[in-house]
């Protein structure tokens, strides 16, 4: 993961390259559907663990405090982090499914019906292959610090 600060240029090239990877499977106004959940998805876990380390720091080390709903902006139920989707290399879409769904679930408030109703379990558009490349190409970039 770079820790580069990324350039809109950059940025451009980088969805570009997202886009190019579900060429062909996935129609290109459909292009969109898939990559700024995923983009956002990203982001909020980068956020997430950025906060985390911040409150480890303060606390000493202190996991369970670190971990406490009110250090960060939102909840990342157990097992909907990307990093736990990265993981996957099986049926991959209904991971990226469930963690979706599981963030909107606990951040209804803020987050709910935000990361759209794509079909990422659909195997005949999306493979397990497909997703993987997917998911490595967004993991390329640490979101944490945008602004």
């Amino acid at each position: 993961m770079t820790k580069e600060k990324i350039t809109l240029s950059k940025l451009e090239q980088y969805l570009s390259k997202a886009a190019w990877i579900l060429k062909g499977p996935v129609d290109a106004s459909d292009f969109k559907v898939y990559i700024f959940p995923l983009l956002f998805f990203k982001r909020i876990s980068d956020v997430y663990d950025e906060e985390y380390r911040t409150a480890l720091e303060e606390s000493d080390g202190d996991k369970e405090y670190a971990n406490l709903p009110e250090f960060h902006r939102f909840i990342i139920p157990d097992g909907c982090h990307w990093r736990n989707v990265r993981e996957t290399s099986t049926n991959v879409g209904l991971a990226i499914e469930k963690s979706l769904r599981g963030i909107e679930q606990a951040n209804q408030e803020f987050l709910y019906g935000i990361f759209g109703d794509a079909h990422w379990s659909n195997k005949n558009k999306l493979s397990d292959r497909l997703l993987i490349d997917l998911v490595e190409h967004f993991s390329q970039y640490d979101f944490k610090s945008c602004k």
